[in-house]
């Protein structure tokens, strides 16, 4: 079995953050069953462009790997009574919503104890359950500026800058996974479940770690920083080669001492040398970055990993995401994985970067919309047919245009 097979996930997600926590639940085995709104198409990632065509596309592909679908109308009382059959029988109902949504149509734990005491009911929200700002929606780009990422992040003389990649949606997901995982674990012990009130603000003021610590108890205010250097660390920051970029790191002393050495200045590593402590290469620092600066402009970044990689200096190549993806490392780690899609054919995307034990996971495409209404309400929940055609005439599963309920 794979690690997470006996667990059943009522997911009321869509878009980025909350399928990006439960795709690796699936990817893990866990039987995660996506509840998509017929009145609204489904998933609204389903439609994000620019590589996609009717109700599919490969921003959907990325983050529903693995997944089931059921078109459910939670508005309708005869959904509504197919979602609660669904909670009894499952471990989780998860949910990425705006922080007021999930009290409101009833998908919190005091509304479904009753159902299933053991039921973990783990909301992802923009700003938490309580609080001022709960009814906000909550948004990466929004939640990078709130939380002082932009004003830690790009050169210092620009202007504040966001990350390439939507970070607080990604990071927010990991903690509703790892948060549903222990409420499950808790469930199983006690016998009780639980609501696990998770959100992308928490996450991203979470994630200030350090700095954080610095300001709280030091006063330190933290700034932006010349080509992407580490606030304390120096040099360890990204340096111009003759022709492109490469980041080259000294977290430790014996780093520092074989950085010298390769430049050509084993003395700048001497205890007697201004530069020859933590302390001393931070208090002249810029001193110090430019006579390094202008000595890696002297050479190609293949040329500078040729001695940096054999002298166990931590480096790398700026890549793009091209590069990246054509690594060596990249390949051998299994970080390429593919699936047959009936529209795009063959897909290619990234892998979950989770690993339990020694078995590769399996990789199915993400579903067609209803594609899977006949495992869910027929082997699932166990509905025969007239219990169908009754809830289907009663609108449960809005004006199906997924996979027919036969």
């Amino acid at each position: 079995m794979k690690p997470l097979e006996d667990i059943r996930i009522i997911a009321v997600e869509q878009y980025g953050a909350g399928p990006f926590g439960s795709v690796h639940l699936a990817d893990l085995g866990a039987q995660v069953i996506k509840i998509e709104d017929p009145r609204v198409g489904g998933d609204v990632g389903r439609y994000v462009p620019p590589y996609g065509e009717g109700e599919d596309s490969l921003f959907f592909e990325t983050f529903n790997r693995n997944k089931r679908s059921l078109s459910l109308d939670l508005s309708s009382a005869a959904g509504r009574r197919v979602f609660e059959d669904l909670v009894k029988v499952s471990d989780v109902v998860y949910s990425n919503l705006r922080g007021d949504v999930p009290a409101k149509i009833g998908i919190v734990y005091d509304d479904l104890r009753h159902l299933n005491p053991a039921i973990v009911c783990c909301s992802l929200t923009g700003f938490g359950m309580t609080g001022p700002r709960r009814k906000e929606p909550g948004y990466d780009y929004v939640l990078q500026g709130l939380a002082g990422w932009m004003d830690l992040t790009g050169e210092p003389d620009g202007p504040p800058t966001k990350s390439g990649l939507s970070l607080v949606d990604y990071s927010g997901g990991l903690v509703a996974a790892l948060s549903l995982l222990a409420g499950v674990h808790a469930a199983r012990r006690d016998g009780t479940g639980m609501d696990c009130d998770v959100s992308l603000y928490d996450t991203a003021i979470g994630m200030l770690t350090y700095p954080a610590a610095w300001h709280l108890n030091a006063g330190f205010t933290p700034a932006r920083t010349r080509h992407s250097a580490h606030p304390s660390l120096v040099p360890f920051q990204a340096f111009e080669a003759s022709d492109g970029w490469l980041v080259v790191g000294c977290a430790k002393e014996k780093f520092w001492a074989r950085l010298a050495d390769v430049v050509g200045h084993p003395e700048w590593a001497e205890p007697d040398s201004p530069y020859g402590s933590f302390a001393g290469r931070q208090r002249n620092s810029v001193e110090l970055l430019g006579l390094l600066e202008e000595i890696f402009r002297k050479r190609t970044v293949a040329e500078w990993l040729k001695v940096l990689y054999p002298a166990s200096i931590p480096c790398a190549p700026i890549n793009d995401v091209a590069a990246a993806l054509a690594e060596e490392h990249t390949r051998a780690r299994g970080l390429r994985v593919t699936t047959e899609h009936p529209r795009f054919g063959t897909v290619e995307q990234v892998a979950s970067p989770v690993r339990v034990g020694s078995e590769p996971p399996t990789y199915r495409r993400a579903p067609l919309r209803n594609e899977d209404f006949d495992l869910v309400v027929r082997d699932i929940v166990g509905y025969d047919d007239a219990t169908i055609d009754e809830l289907t005439a009663q609108g449960a599963f809005g004006e199906v245009t997924g996979a027919a309920t036969r």
